[in-house]
């Protein structure tokens, strides 16, 4: 194979920065910890999502007379490419995973399923574990800030999640069951094969298959790993040949900046990545700060009208505008800028358990939702908008509102992992979940992060 290829120069790079996540990288190392700890609490928060996690179960259980992998909350074991697409599925089906706002991806959401696949079927420890995820979620993170999508050009149509995690889950997959250069270059060879992920699912109304997409990246991560290590051979020339990746789905090759931005040695763009303090679409966020600061400055005088003002890719989460006003689906709901700034702006708060399936048919959101009209007119860029609302009262008073910080400290780190746990019935064993996930690296295997029993206090 020759050297000189893009998916070999990006492998070295990132394999020769392993090194540093005991050193120089210990934070980002920890950073990913955290980020584990997250998802895993979204994992299982997430079985108590019905109808959808007994759905997923039960369709990657069709046909399956067993595997060595576990899934949230269920007894039943699996294959490792359909363990990795249920447990990819149920960290993201809350839509409360971690986000990268710039490159618009939620990286941990597919490396850790499908490094967790691997792991189980090669008794990696969980130390192994936690580097793949490093390696895997960086690559994603580079790919998306190498794009840095916007509402539109490249990277604008597609799920990056799902288009990019593809090769992110292939390296976590492989940097788990220990493949080398030759077959990590590979695998990304056969992550290119199965790319995917148009954004249908979030443009149109209606499929609650939205929740699920990075799933497919994570089933397919490991399955390219599988046949990179039983000795097949994917196209090492899957990022820079004549059909390459960025080609076909983007557009054209990447410029020689966007190259040297994708290998800078010693970089770590997931370091930028964030851990969503609202189960809703991360588009949404700063509405929904921006209506909780309205409600506290409306002090419970009526709205007469309320203008939201949005971006281009703002806008996709407002139409069609009387669909996104009354989502019949959960899915819909958290993806929709209108529904989520009057549900956040009437209940002051938006958590597990107050956004429900049955809540979609509240008036009083309706309501507000009706009263909302949309305004295209703030400038779009990279990461998520800078909300604005202009709120008239029935006493004539006017209102402009813009959004406030809102991004997770430390405590609400942790009161988003209790909460969590709670909604999954385990808030009895959050503070025991808490210590031994923190204590994770000590682990030999994975279960740690499956099995209940070892959460009690020691």
């Amino acid at each position: 194979m020759s050297t000189d290829l893009l998916s070999r120069q990006l492998i070295r790079q990132l394999l020769a920065q392993r090194e540093a996540l005991q050193g120089p990288a210990l934070g980002v190392r920890e950073q990913v910890r955290r980020h584990i700890v997250d998802a895993v609490a979204i994992g299982w928060a997430a079985t108590a999502c019905q109808p959808l996690s007994s759905q997923l179960v039960k369709a990657m259980g069709m046909g399956v007379s067993g595997g060595a992998c576990s899934v949230f909350g269920s007894a039943q074991a699996l294959p490792p490419t359909l363990a990795a697409f249920a447990n990819a599925a149920l960290i993201h089906t809350l839509d409360f995973d971690d986000i990268h706002d710039t490159a618009r991806l939620h990286p941990t959401a597919v490396t850790l399923p499908a490094a967790l696949a691997a792991a189980q079927g090669v008794s990696a420890p969980m130390d192994r574990v936690i580097d793949a995820v490093a390696l895997g979620s960086e690559l994603m993170c580079r790919l998306g800030v190498m794009y840095s999508p916007q509402g539109n050009g490249p990277g604008s149509d597609w799920f990056l999640t799902q288009l990019f995690g593809y090769f992110g889950a292939a390296l976590s997959a492989g940097v788990v069951m220990g493949l080398d250069e030759d077959a990590l270059v590979s695998a990304l060879g056969f992550a290119y094969m199965q790319a995917a992920g148009g954004k249908e699912a979030g443009f149109g109304v209606g499929a609650t298959g939205r929740s699920i997409y990075p799933a497919f990246a994570a089933m397919g991560g490991v399955n390219a790993v599988q046949l990179a290590s039983a000795g097949l051979s994917g196209p090492a020339s899957a990022l820079d040949g004549a059909a390459n990746l960025f080609r076909i789905y983007l557009e054209r090759d990447p410029h020689p900046a966007q190259i040297e931005q994708l290998l800078y040695p010693d970089a770590w763009a997931f370091s930028a990545t964030q851990i969503k303090p609202w189960p809703s679409c991360r588009l949404s966020h700063p509405y929904v700060a921006t209506a909780m600061e309205l409600r506290r400055v409306l002090g419970g005088e009526a709205l007469a009208s309320l203008n939201v003002a949005v971006n281009a890719s703002a806008a996709k989460l407002c139409a069609p505008l009387p669909e996104r006003r009354r989502p019949t689906t959960l899915q819909d709901a958290k993806y929709s800028i209108p529904y989520m700034t009057a549900f956040a702006l009437l209940h002051g708060e938006v958590d597990l358990n107050n956004l429900q399936l049955e809540t979609l048919s509240d008036a009083r959101v309706h309501a507000i939702a009706d009263q909302i009209e949309v305004s295209p007119t703030l400038p779009d860029k990279p990461g998520h908008p800078q909300a604005q609302l202009h709120a008239v009262t029935t006493s004539g008073r006017e209102i402009w509102v813009t959004a406030p910080a809102f991004d997770l400290d430390p405590a609400g780190v942790r009161s988003k992992f209790e909460c969590c746990l709670a909604y999954a019935g385990l808030g009895a064993q959050a503070d025991g979940a808490w210590a031994a996930l923190q204590d994770m690296e000590r682990a030999p295997n994975v279960n740690v992060l499956f099995d209940t029993a070892l959460w009690a206090p020691r």
